[in-house]
């Protein structure tokens, strides 16, 4: 029973305090003046009454009423209804002015104020919550002062607080308990009540509040705020209405339940305390909205404004949501009940009926939503609670991890957060106890959540559920709906109105008194009604694991998988290791699935005997293999209890290491992170104390027969039987169980102060290493980065054990892991009452524990390092290059899978990576060298490596190995001959030794100078590569530096060995040396004669014919010293003359190195020793080719304009049209205005930059006057005369910007294109608007020719194209290599290849380059002369000139020529290979720009499409792909000529040849080309002459392989000496993956074989096979190439002489064809001499007018199938020459025919050899074939039988054969068709 009301209070305005700065209130009375002693009066109820503050107004306002709640120190709350109302101030008082209200000045300080109101208000003080009843109370009260009834006050306000009512009772009421629960009460005034008090006070009262809140704010909105209360954030309500704020209020705390609000809760918040808002704790305040300014600043509240139906989340909040179905299924069924119309708004004949339920039910309903709701949340939790302590009283835990592991829904933000909750604390502190009174949601937990499961989908269903619940919870509110009737009498209708009233009386006190005296004796001696509370035992409900995962998760893993788990542990305890070692990566795989972990601790479980199994080293070894993999995988957390399963495992099993020493398995499993977490430890703890409580009861029980039953009870089960019985008990009894629970739990905190000391303390504790990896630090840290202040001192980096500290540091571990053990047993003890004596000596016990531990360890420790090491793979070494020298031996590493999947197995096939091996730093290379992990292919051997040079990123990486225990410290390389290292480094390998193998490869990456580099220091030791800066002392050369100093003295040219050693400048250099050499006897020669060069004599007789004087110059006026050349320095140009250039100068005929100036005068060109000495010119080549008619002081002159003095100078010149391609750089700034300045514009005076402007124009104009277009054009004194109507150029060309658009430009302006370029990527065909063209075009920067105007006069014209920058070529290289070789497998699709590829926009650069080439050989081609001046001349115009020179040359498509072109651009035009390949230190910085590669990927393109065009194969383009960043040869090195004669390396090969280092790519190329056709690309069938236009469209363009590209089985095959070594594929002997030794049958793995060898191609295998039997044979084994030749002059003759000329006998077809001349358009040409066949195929309809650019001029398109020819003979069934006569008029001509039957017609053709077809006859119009007499203009001395006619339905044909015989042959085989047909 309970009192209605405790206090009865009036408060009015206090008048006394009317001169502070606001109004306050006062309490005028309170009944009764005395506390009662369970409920003492709280304080500051007068703030609540006026929470708006207390003021005084000029008229009376209607009384009010609204119910404020105060919380008390134990957070009990106090309700406080206040009825309000206003009386006048009795205006008869004279009051002090106030400032507010009257005029300060007034002399008297007396005035007459005007009429004024002040509130009084009635509060009661309850702790019931009946808001009706109490405005009933309140309301009578006033009704009967303010009406004037007649009727005592204080008889009203005694039988108030007198009045007596029952608290909620138990079970569903029955008719005697009706007097019970339901209570009619008066106050003595006529008026009656029914109090009505809940059946279960546990549940929420709402009346309809809940309802409410929703129709304010709306679904989402509470939903909202109702996530917002679970979770801990701050709420606050804005509303006019304080009654709606204590409503909404109650409203968000009834949906809540059956959790309980456990923070600050204040419905209506006085103004005075606004400041409690800015609280850190979370809260539900409502506030008047008058307030709302002051709630502004707030950042971190959620604010719900109910008056305007809004909720305003703050940006730094983040609200988590109810997990998702869940969240979806609310708000549907809110929505069913708030508006059920919506479910029948499209129905065309809606039900009639579909109102919503009155407030009060569907304030129910909803209520019911929110308990069904938390119904499918919690379902299962009480199969998660641990009961660690049943009496005294229970004491309860929640095991969180365990109960987010089975419903799956670890990473749920929302369920995570309100589990950790202090409302969810509280709920378990509540329903844990398994005895106890239970209410609706209990059963509806229990009973109810498989018809919840079942019901998800259906709507109707679940709304029954919802309204059988809201029925339960209304009749809960309302027990006896019917008695519910109220008689109270109201004020009269105005009454607050009237003039006069009186002030509400001054009640007394002794009266009051009386009353509840009187009542508090009959309290005490009535009987006591107890109710009966119906307590029984919880129902568990369903267990978790039959609600779990609906999603199939559990089922992941399939029964295969477990049944490989458990195979494999079956035959590691069965000692079948080779069994187990062939399982055990599948295990590993399997164990990433939770029912395989599971599985595995089953299995684990039945082989452990009287907890100890000791197994050998090796079944040790994969038992915590298998331990550290289930372990790897789990969270911190350990939800799923795999970790909890395996704790009692790893101390079970143990190995024996010597006497008496054991090593247990946790000393191999310590690197998780779950064992650093407290609440993992916690969560174990608790639960083993469970177990040992039940056991500890269920041995007290007596036994009976139920024993069986009872051992399956639960813990749960158990507590609740024994929480039945205790009251029953005896004292000691009682007393007995609770201590032995007390020792139970006692003990088990020693054993777990055992087991975490296990796991905790590291093996090695000098070493600290656990502590460094996890976080020990913080009770809650679940972070692994928490590290304690102690220990910082050991967090120091030092694997130094021998410094001396190594006690500290063991020590500081072991502090460390006593106070986390500490705080450990402090929590765990403190919850589950350990006595403090027992707490005090667990404390002291628990070092020693720790120290006694370290002891054993460091025992084990020490035995551990002595065991033999686990077999690990032999570390195999790998075959060096001759000169090739390691620099470290092998380190013990793990090759780990990239992101490339074929080596990992993910495409198929077993996986070779990851791979146990060695990395070898060599001088050359980085090489690892291994065994794949996987036992079913360990017997391969797999190489990855690459050249040290190449290395373009390392990084550190921290990996953790999937076979090994730990994470380890791992490197990352990436090399640009894309290669990729994912390297980790062992156990065994020292940290320290891991640095030095870093520091050395950056030694050997980036040496100081060149001359470091492999190239230079091959075959010396690699100490002396590493102490090359100690030499620069020592005076004495080095063996290469001395033999380099004598060829560089032989050449005349003399060096200090060494660039850093050279001080004094190159000119000055050449001059002592040729000073020096006079007189020598071998410089005196007048005549050079250049040494034979192989297989190049063709140009022998050239340079021997020539009688060498270069220097005589034309400019006679001008001799100096330089143009008479003394005999000495003429000895050092003998070998500029042999360089490339000037080999291919004369080939071109483009400078005659010549005696007779006559001769030359008539040359164009000359060939210019101006930069001899490189002054001009530092990155040009010794001689230049440059106009006649140019003197060398104006070149001298021009250079300045030019960046880098790279003025144009011509590189090639046309053999057809004898146009001419010039290189240039761009022009400076400056030189821009004065090169495009009009001859005739006046000049203000001789300035410098004028005059260079116009010697530039002179030069071009000399340039334009050397082609024989132009003097042809002049001596017909014209310029126009020269011109063309049309030319195949391109007039819409791309940008070479990488942004990837496509800018229009016309080559000059005046060269208009067509609108459409071509589909297929070839340029369109312009038109000229101007039937003239330009004679130079000079290709230049967009950027650089801004502003130039365009002279109507000049015959060149400039086409600006955009560029792009080196610094886009280096970002695009990056991300290719990333596509091509990335570090991870592709998770997001925005990181598979080709999005990477297309994000690298490599593509997009070799288009351009491609797009601009194309472009100049078009201009070339019609006669224009080009000049390519791009940026400083070295980067792209090397690319655009030697592309251009590649399409445009068919001589550089042979190995010669390409060679020559490389040498000549790339190298004698310097490129800056040294600068661009960052080879030194001082280039590091720049990075790595592959100009040179894109190159080849460009010529690599234009070799697919033309693959017949090239005498050398795609292999030789990877070849010098590789090696130009390899370093292993010096070809590539340095960046001009003028540094190679520095360094002495430019004449060295010559002297050199028989050496054994071969030390230019070229001679190696040469020497493998003739031991093998590697190089050779057996479809070289070229056509004279033939330009080559390929397409360039990025749909055209193909990844090259180059980049993709790996074989694991001898790495890259770049290195011939090393793939030597293999086994010959052709030979018998098998490799080692084949298994049977006879088996003809081999495995070709797309990532491990090289096909190219394993798979040979038909020629080079049938090449192969010849060596093989002539070897047999004992014969001489002839070259290749002359077996080759031999054959196809074989195979020429062969088809001269026959005589039907066919392709099938063609040599084309026997090289198995596999591509044609062109990939795309086919065309296909025989070089046969006397064959005229030809082959052509385009991809153009027969009517599309744009021409294919394909190779050369070709034949239309509609000619095409009429010419088509296959292999087979009836494609010319006949064939030969016949007389034909013409049509009318015309003379008998003699013709070549075809007769073909496949066609079905007879061809005519000018001639044999002729491909256009003159003429067809359709044999199906032909009617008959007759003999014939000769007609008129017959040829004569013809047999007359030799006649014959063809009558078609045209037209007769008259035809005559050679003679009879053959007009009869004729006539039968047309008619043999004829009859066919």
């Amino acid at each position: 029973m309970a009192r209605l009301a405790d206090y009865f209070v009036v408060v009015g305005y206090d008048l006394d305090k009317r001169g502070c700065s606001e109004g306050q209130g006062r309490i005028l009375q309170r009944f009764p003046e005395k506390d009662w002693e369970d409920n003492p009066f709280p304080q500051g109820v007068e703030l609540f009454c006026q929470p708006s503050g207390w003021q005084l107004v000029p008229q009376r306002l209607p009384p009010s009423f609204f119910m404020a709640v105060l919380t008390n120190i134990n957070s009990e709350r106090h309700y406080c209804p206040c009825f309000t109302f206003w009386e006048e101030l009795d205006s008869t008082q004279p009051q002090k002015s106030l400032s507010s209200e009257a005029d300060e000045d007034d002399e008297s300080g007396i005035i007459e104020s005007p009429q004024l109101f002040a509130p009084k208000s009635l509060v009661l003080v309850s702790r019931l919550d009946h808001t009706d009843v109490f405005r009933n109370c309140l309301g009578l009260i006033y009704t009967v002062h303010i009406d004037g009834l007649n009727f005592p006050m204080e008889t009203l306000i005694g039988n108030l607080l007198s009045c007596i009512i029952p608290t909620a009772g138990g079970s569903q009421p029955s008719p005697e308990d009706m007097e019970e629960s339901v209570r009619t009460i008066t106050l003595g005034a006529g008026d009656r009540q029914v109090i009505q008090t809940p059946i279960n006070d546990s549940l929420p009262v709402s009346g309809s509040s809940v309802a409410l809140l929703f129709r304010q704010l709306g679904i989402s909105n509470v939903l909202y705020l109702f996530c917002a209360a679970l979770t801990e954030h701050k709420i606050l309500f804005l509303s006019a209405s304080y009654h709606r704020l204590t409503d909404a209020c109650r409203a968000l705390l009834a949906v809540m339940f059956p959790l309980k609000y456990s923070f600050t809760y204040i419905p209506i918040l006085p103004g005075k305390l606004l400041e409690v808002l800015s609280t850190p704790t979370p809260f539900i305040i409502g506030v008047n909205s008058s307030f709302r300014s002051e709630t502004q600043e707030l950042l971190d509240v959620i604010i719900a404004d109910l008056d305007g139906g809004t909720v305003t989340i703050p940006e730094c909040v983040h609200v988590s949501l109810l997990p998702d179905p869940l969240l979806q299924q609310t708000q549907t069924a809110l929505s069913m009940v708030l508006d059920p119309e919506l479910d029948v708004a499209d129905q065309a004949f809606p039900p009639a009926s579909t109102q919503p339920s009155t407030l009060k039910i569907q304030d129910k309903e909803i209520r019911a939503v929110f308990l069904w709701l938390f119904a499918q949340l919690l379902q299962g939790y009480r199969w998660c609670l641990h009961i660690i302590r049943i009496h005294p009283e229970p004491v309860i835990r929640f095991h969180k991890a365990a109960f987010l592991g089975q419903r799956a829904l670890t990473e749920d933000d929302f369920l995570t957060k309100v589990l950790d909750g202090m409302a969810f604390a509280g709920f378990v502190s509540e329903r844990g106890p398994p005895y106890r009174p239970i209410d609706v949601f209990d059963e509806l937990v229990a009973n109810q959540v498989k018809r919840i499961r079942l019901e998800e989908g259906n709507p109707r269903k679940v709304m029954n559920h919802i309204k059988e619940l809201a029925e339960q919870l209304f009749k809960n509110e309302n027990p006896y709906p019917a008695v519910a009737m109220h008689k109270v009498q109201r004020p009269t209708e105005g009454s607050h109105l009237r003039i006069h009233q009186a002030s509400f009386p001054h009640l007394d006190e002794v009266t009051v008194q009386l009353y509840i005296d009187h009542a508090a004796t009959k309290m005490k001696t009535a009987p006591p009604a107890v109710r009966v509370e119906m307590k029984c035992m919880v129902p568990l409900g369903p267990p978790l694991g039959d609600v779990v995962d609906r999603n199939g998760n559990a089922l992941a893993n399939s029964a295969r998988r477990l049944e490989v788990v458990r195979n494999c542990i079956n035959y590691v305890f069965e000692n079948k290791m080779l069994e187990a070692k062939k399982l055990l990566p599948a295990v590993l795989r399997a164990l990433k699935g939770r029912a395989a972990r599971q599985c595995l601790t089953q299995e684990l479980n039945q082989h452990v005997q009287q907890n100890r199994a000791v197994l050998d080293d090796q079944q040790f070894d994969y038992i915590v293999r298998m331990m550290n993999c289930t372990l790897q995988d789990c969270s911190h957390m350990d939800e799923h209890g795999i970790a909890a399963a395996l704790l009692p495992l790893v101390t079970a099993f143990c190995r024996k290491l010597g006497a008496g020493i054991t090593q247990f398995a946790y000393s191999c499993v310590q690197e998780h992170s779950v064992w650093a977490n407290m609440q993992f430890w916690e969560a174990m703890f608790y639960s083993d104390v469970q177990n040992h409580i039940r056991a500890l009861y269920l041995e007290t029980e007596p036994p009976s027969a139920g024993q069986a039953e009872q051992a399956e009870q639960g813990a749960l089960e158990i507590a609740s039987e024994q929480r039945r019985l205790w009251p029953t008990l005896s004292k000691d009894k009682q007393q007995e169980l609770v201590q032995k629970e007390e020792s139970t739990v006692y003990s088990q905190a020693i054993h777990y102060a055992n087991r975490m000391s296990y796991l905790l303390l590291p093996l090695d504790t000098s070493k600290n290493r656990l502590l460094r990896s996890s976080g020990l630090g913080d009770v809650e840290s679940v972070s692994n980065s928490y590290v304690t202040n102690s220990m910082a001192g050991s967090m120091a980096e030092s694997y130094d054990t021998e410094s001396g500290f190594e006690d500290a540091e063991s020590s500081d571990v072991a502090n460390t892991v006593v106070r986390f053990i500490n705080r450990f047993v402090d929590k765990v003890c403190n919850e589950s009452g350990v006595t403090n004596e027992h707490l005090k000596s667990l404390h002291s016990m628990i070092p020693d524990i720790v120290q006694m531990h370290i002891e054993t360890l460091d025992a084990v420790h020490r035995e551990s390092k002595r065991l033999p090491p686990i077999q690990k793979p032999k570390l195999l070494r790998p075959a060096l290059l001759p000169g090739e020298e390691l620099m470290m031996e092998g380190m013990r590493v793990h090759l780990l899978s990239d992101g490339r999947e074929e080596a990992a197995g993910v495409t198929g096939g077993p996986p070779l990576l990851p791979a146990e091996g060695a990395i070898f730093l060599t001088t050359y290379r980085l090489i690892f060298k291994g065994t794949p992990n996987d036992p079913l292919v360990a017997e391969q051997v797999l190489t990855r490596s690459f050249p040290v040079a190449s290395l373009t990123k390392e990084k550190k990486i921290s990996v953790c190995v999937p076979m090994d225990q730990f994470i380890q410290e791992g490197l990352q390389l990436r090399s640009c001959t894309f290669q990729l290292m994912k390297i980790a480094f062992d156990e065994e390998v020292a940290s320290d030794l891991a640095e030095v193998f870093r520091k050395h490869l950056h030694k050997l990456r980036y040496p100081s100078q060149v001359d470091g580099t492999f190239a230079f220091t091959v075959g010396q030791s690699g100490k002396m590569a590493a102490e090359h800066k100690s030499k620069d002392k020592n005076p004495s050369l080095s063996p290469w530096q001395t033999n380099e100093l004598f060829h560089g003295l032989k050449s005349g040219v003399h060096t200090l060995g060494r660039m850093s050693q050279s001080t004094t400048t190159l000119s000055k250099n050449l001059m002592k040396t040729a000073k020096k050499t006079i007189g020598r006897q071998y410089v005196t020669r007048k005549k050079y004669t250049p040494p034979t060069w192989e297989s190049r004599s063709s140009l022998q007789s050239q340079l021997d014919g020539d009688e060498i004087s270069v220097l005589e110059e034309v400019d006679q006026s001008s001799l100096t010293l330089s143009s008479t050349i003394k005999s000495s320095d003429r000895q050092t140009m003998s070998n500029v003359v042999e360089r490339a250039c000037c080999r291919d100068y004369q080939r071109l005929g483009l400078g005659t190195l010549s005696n007779s100036l006559t001769r030359s005068k008539n040359e164009p060109f000359r060939i210019s020793t101006l930069n001899r000495m490189y002054a001009v010119c530092h990155s040009y080549p010794g001689l230049l080719i440059v106009p006649q008619s140019v003197p060398d002081g104006t070149l001298q002159r021009i250079s300045r304009c030019y960046r880098q003095n790279r003025f144009p100078v011509v590189c090639w010149r046309s053999s057809r049209s004898k146009a001419v391609l010039l290189r240039s750089a761009g022009l400076h700034g400056k030189g821009v205005a004065g090169f495009f300045k009009s001859p005739n514009a006046p000049s203000p005076g001789p300035s410098q930059a004028d005059s260079l402007g116009l010697e530039q124009e002179k030069y071009l104009q000399a340039i334009i006057s050397s082609m024989p277009s132009y003097s042809e054009a002049s001596s017909r004194n014209t310029l126009s005369g020269f011109t063309s109507a049309h030319m195949s150029g391109s007039g819409k060309w791309g940008s070479m910007r990488g942004s990837g658009r496509v800018g229009a430009y016309d080559v000059g302006s005046r060269l208009a294109g067509k609108e459409s370029p071509q589909a297929n990527g070839g340029p369109s065909e312009p038109h000229f608007l101007r039937q003239q063209r330009a004679y130079l075009y000079i290709i230049g920067d967009k950027s650089q020719l801004k502003g130039s105007k365009q002279d109507a006069f000049q015959q060149w014209e400039v086409v600006p194209i955009e560029v792009f920058d080196v610094r886009q070529v280096k970002t695009s290289f990056k991300k290719l290599m990333k596509a091509c070789m990335p570090t991870s497998p592709p998770v997001s699709p925005n990181e598979t290849f080709y999005h990477c590829l297309e994000e690298s926009e490599w593509m997009c650069l070799l288009h351009k380059v491609l797009q601009v080439s194309v472009l100049v050989v078009e201009l070339l081609d019609t006669g224009s002369s080009v000049m390519v001046s791009l940026e400083d001349g070295w980067d792209i115009t090397t690319q655009v000139v030697s592309l251009v020179q590649l399409l445009s040359d068919p001589y550089y498509r042979t190995f010669d020529g390409f060679r020559l072109l490389v040498e000549k651009e790339w190298l004698s035009f310097g490129h800056r290979f040294s600068h661009r390949g960052a080879q030194t230190l001082a280039s590091q910085s720049s990075g790595f720009t592959p100009i040179f590669l894109q190159f080849l990927d460009c010529v690599h393109q234009i070799h697919l499409q033309f693959p017949m065009e090239f005498e050398f194969s795609q292999y030789y383009l990877k070849f010098l792909a590789y090696h130009y960043v390899s370093n292993r040869f010096r070809t590539f090195l340095l960046d001009s000529d003028c540094e190679r004669i520095e360094l002495g390396v430019m004449y060295e090969e010559k002297g050199e040849r028989k050496s054994q280092q071969v030390k230019s790519v070229w001679d190696y190329i040469e020497r493998l080309n003739k031991s093998t056709p590697v190089f050779f690309n057996y479809m070289f069938a070229p056509e004279d002459g033939e330009v080559l236009k390929p397409y360039s469209y990025i749909s055209n363009l193909k990844v090259w392989d180059f980049y993709t590209e790996e074989t694991l089985s001898e790495g890259p095959s770049y290195d011939w000496e090393l793939v030597q070594g293999q086994a010959e594929p052709g030979e018998e002997s098998e490799r080692p993956d084949t298994a049977a030794p006879k088996s003809q049958r081999r495995i070709v793995w797309p990532c491990y074989d090289n096909p190219c060898r394993v798979v040979p191609d038909a020629i080079t295998k049938l090449l192969q096979e010849l060596q093989h039997l002539e070897a047999e044979l004992g014969q001489v084994s002839e070259r290749w190439k002359d077996t080759w030749d031999k054959i196809k002059a074989t195979q020429r003759t062969e088809s001269k002489l026959e005589s039907r000329h066919s392709l099938s006998s063609s040599l084309l077809m026997l090289s198995a064809l596999s591509q044609p001349r062109r990939s795309r358009g086919l065309y296909l040409q025989e070089s046969g001499v006397g064959v005229g066949s030809s082959l052509n195929l385009s991809l153009d309809s027969e009517g599309g007018g744009s021409a294919t650019p394909t190779a050369g001029s070709r034949p239309s398109t509609s000619a095409l199938y009429s010419q088509f020819q296959s292999s087979e003979s009836e494609n010319r069934s006949f064939e030969g020459t016949l007389f034909k006569k013409g049509a009318l008029l015309k003379p008998w001509k003699p013709r070549w025919f075809v007769l073909d039957k496949t066609k079905h017609q007879l061809r005519y053709y000018e001639s044999r050899q002729d491909k256009d077809c003159k003429g067809v006859i359709d044999l199906a119009e032909v009617e008959s074939v007759i003999p014939a007499t000769p007609t008129m203009g017959a040829p004569k001395n013809v047999d007359e039988k030799a006649f014959f006619d063809l009558k078609t339905t045209r037209r007769v044909y008259n035809f005559c054969a050679q003679d009879s015989m053959n007009a009869q042959l004729w006539m039968d085989n047309v008619q043999s068709c004829l009859s066919d047909a």
